[in-house]
């Protein structure tokens, strides 16, 4: 049976916090060692501690650290949604003040007040201005060569002007993931 995985386009300590408290909430699987800034394990050693994973659906953060170009987290998240042995219920896309990102399309996103809006959000979880169509985002770029991939935009997990505070519930984090199951 394929586990069911949800990736997220960022890893730094903030966006772990709001992860952890998210799953707490969700009853959802955390894979912790997937996170930092960059992302420290490769494609294939996720899938395997996905794979390992007590329980679904399992969350997993991948972040480049800015890096221009592909670097470590979207190598990784390429490869994940590369994988036929995972089932993906999607990716959250974490905005960044990225300079040169092409940026991707959403399929909606979820602004700082917890709002979904169809168009994309800023870093600072602010819906971006009428005819703006991409959210920039370092590690988000990859997606653009998936198509069939849902993708949930949102501001930076555990900021956004303290709308997204772990220490309050990480309610935006939350509901990104919500949205990605379907609740």
């Amino acid at each position: 049976m394929k586990k069911r995985v949800i990736l997220v386009t960022d890893g730094d300590e903030n966006a772990q916090e709001a992860i952890i408290q998210a799953c707490k909430t969700l009853g959802l699987y955390p894979l912790l060692s997937s996170g930092g800034n960059p992302t420290p394990l490769t494609g294939e050693r996720l899938i395997w501690e996905i794979k390992q994973a007590p329980y679904d659906p399992v969350v997993v953060l991948l972040d480049d650290r800015g890096e221009a170009g592909e670097g470590k987290g979207e190598r990784a998240l390429e490869k994940l949604l590369q994988a036929k042995s995972l089932d993906i219920l999607g990716v959250i896309a974490v905005a960044s003040n990225t300079e040169h990102a092409r940026g991707i399309e959403v399929n909606e996103s979820v602004d700082r007040h917890g709002r979904v809006t169809r168009r994309p959000v800023d870093k600072y979880g602010e819906p971006e201005p009428p005819g703006h169509r991409f959210l920039e985002g370092d590690t988000a770029e990859i997606l653009a060569r998936f198509p069939e991939v849902r993708v949930i935009g949102v501001g930076d997990l555990g900021k956004m002007k303290g709308g997204d505070d772990p220490a309050h519930g990480a309610m935006i984090t939350t509901r990104c993931l919500k949205e990605l199951l379907g609740d």
